[in-house]
């Protein structure tokens, strides 16, 4: 998994390349200037830290301040940021600064849209691993911004049992028992169903998650019924923002929404910058 490090060392090397040759034929290099990040839009923010990072590779000794943090509502007009260093810096930088917060931000967004609506129910919205290349870890970071949850982060840190997996071990109660003989006692095991005689053999494997995917609403409440508790009941497969909570007051416990990060629209933010100062 790429560090912030790295895809912050990628995105510059991706847009400034061999040179920025437009700032370095206009600016001296020892030019200092400052610059305000301003909000465009209504949103919730995230990705502070990702922008910060990207100014201070340029340059170690860029002064980086917010009077906000993740996770709080900025408003079209606010000033987000504050930035002052090498003027050379805060122009090659600016691109790549603003894309990790336009981008994070939306999902953030995006995310606590959801997870209004649920605010007072126990039903958890969670993300999925459509996400960019690369960018998991911050996309799942934007997610928990907006106050969602994250499902796995990947293949390695948990066992969901999909159509195919089952396809090809024979059956649920074959595929769960393999899954089971080969991972630890503390790794839970969840089956992916998507008809009721499905669900009736995820329950008979001992599936720790019974996941119905693509399920109308009247298979959902019936899957519901027959798991009885037994098992925390996640849905998935096209879910939309309509759907929320109807499927929390049918007693979902999981909702699991890849349109968090799949579909998340950027937010509007613009830099200004002053200088040389």
């Amino acid at each position: 998994m790429h560090t912030i490090e790295e895809l912050i060392e990628l995105a510059l090397k991706e847009d400034i390349g061999p040179g920025d040759i437009t700032t370095d034929a206009l600016v001296d290099e020892t030019c200092r200037g400052e610059g305000e990040i301003i909000a465009k839009d209504n949103f919730v923010l995230a990705g502070l830290n990702v922008a910060g990072k990207v100014f201070r590779q340029l340059d170690h000794q860029m002064l980086f301040s917010s009077s906000f943090t993740d996770g709080d509502r900025v408003n079209n007009g606010n000033i987000i940021v504050t930035v002052s260093g090498k003027l050379r810096s805060l122009l090659k930088g600016e691109r790549t600064a603003l894309n990790f917060l336009q981008r994070l931000s939306g999902i953030a967004t995006l995310t606590r849209t959801y997870t209004e609506k649920i605010k007072d129910r126990k039903t958890r919205i969670v993300d999925t691993r459509k996400t960019t290349p690369g960018w998991r870890a911050l996309e799942k970071y934007a997610v928990r911004t907006g106050g969602g949850f994250n499902h796995r982060m990947g293949l390695y840190d948990g066992v969901l049992i999909k159509d195919n997996h089952i396809a090809v071990a024979g059956g649920i109660c074959q595929a769960v028992s393999k899954a089971r003989q080969a991972v630890h006692h503390l790794v839970k095991i969840e089956v992916e169903v998507s008809t009721l005689h499905e669900v009736t053999e995820a329950l008979e494997s001992g599936a720790d998650v019974i996941m119905l995917d693509n399920m109308d609403i009247k298979t959902i409440r019936s899957s519901i019924k027959m798991i009885n508790g037994r098992a925390p009941v996640e849905v998935s497969g096209g879910v939309q923002l309509k759907d929320i909570l109807m499927l929390a007051d049918a007693g979902v416990d999981i909702i699991s929404v890849g349109a968090l990060t799949h579909s998340a629209s950027g937010v509007d933010i613009s830099m200004r910058i002053r200088g040389p100062i």
